[in-house]
């Protein structure tokens, strides 16, 4: 009886690869053997194992691309798939070289980021090795494509960069970048910042002063930009309220005298969630001020960002129902 034995391709007659990083899974199912894995990979050989059971399918060292492909075969997705490859597992690029892939200017590109992290679900047994690192989530975000390649959303990217960050210049750079680069929003960056326990750290906590004064001047700057695109009447800009001879009603970032309406900007509510005092002192001055007949509009950074049009359409039908009102209490308005 004759009996076809499978041989292994010839060094000579490899198959064409696609790409220039396969896992010994993805080999065997192209007919390449352990045996000539290894064969390929010896010592001066034209192929190289640059992580458990990922191989470099070249001599040299391996772009950076190569590098973040790599990490992601080996927490068990295939990045050229749409899915995960094996399993249902999932994995993204997360913490600096997430970052780098974002373009953060306060980080080097890259090629300068030495460690590749990985998030994965917290249930996997997956271990650190040699050029990359494994963060763990409960939940695992959607990942953002960016140029190809899975990371994960940069408030979850900055998280798991600072939990291995020291310097506190370095940290208030990079979260302050996040807000003024136009990444995300500093309440996204605070709620992933408390899951992660960093608020605890002191040289995180200290700089989130900064990044709320980052997120109210872009706040700040949105809100200027909706009134000019929207063609909204001129207000006056960042002023305290109070009655004539009367106590302080508290400072609103626009006011529109003749219609009564003001907008507040508070990025500490917005950001803190459950900020019950910030939200009390909001409540309070609202009562205050329509007890009086003024509408107060409250506008979050998140909300400015994300659909400028429909806040502008907020704003413009407080302004005409305001016909339609009892006048308002005068007011007596100045600077803050």
């Amino acid at each position: 009886m004759n009996v076809n034995h499978r041989t292994p391709a010839a060094p000579d007659r490899l198959p064409a690869f696609d790409t220039s990083v396969l896992t010994s899974r993805q080999l065997r199912e192209r007919g390449i053997g352990a045996a000539l894995i290894a064969e390929r990979c010896r010592p001066g050989g034209a192929w190289q194992r640059l992580l458990p059971q990922v191989y470099l399918l070249h001599a040299g060292p391996p772009s950076s691309l190569e590098r973040v492909q790599a990490a992601l075969l080996y927490a068990g997705r295939d990045p050229g798939a749409h899915g995960p490859a094996g399993g249902g597992r999932e994995a993204m690029v997360t913490g600096l070289a997430a970052l780098a892939l974002h373009r953060f200017e306060a980080v080097p590109p890259l090629p300068g980021v030495p460690v590749v992290d990985v998030l994965v679900s917290r249930q996997r047994r997956l271990r650190d090795t040699r050029g990359v690192a494994v963060r763990r989530a409960r939940t695992l975000p959607r990942p953002q494509d960016v140029g190809g390649v899975p990371c994960a959303p940069v408030p979850r990217a900055l998280a798991d960069a600072l939990g291995v960050i020291g310097d506190p210049d370095t940290v208030r750079v990079l979260l302050c970048e996040a807000v003024r680069g136009g990444h995300c929003d500093a309440s996204a960056v605070v709620r992933e910042l408390a899951d992660a326990g960093l608020l605890e750290l002191p040289h995180v906590a200290g700089a989130v002063a900064d990044l709320r004064a980052a997120d109210r001047t872009m706040a700040e700057e949105r809100l200027y930009a909706m009134v000019r695109r929207h063609a909204l009447p001129d207000p006056v800009w960042n002023v305290a309220l109070r009655l004539p001879g009367g106590p302080p009603l508290g400072g609103v970032d626009a006011y529109w005298p003749e219609h009564a309406v003001a907008v507040s900007l508070d990025a500490r509510s917005a950001m803190a969630g459950a900020d019950e005092a910030a939200w009390t002192r909001y409540a309070r001055q609202r009562e205050h001020l329509e007890a009086l007949g003024i509408t107060l509009v409250h506008l979050t950074p998140a909300k400015l960002a994300a659909s400028p049009e429909q806040q502008a359409a907020v704003v413009r039908t407080a302004l005409t129902a305001s016909t339609d009102r009892t006048p308002a209490a005068y007011v007596v308005v100045t600077p803050r």
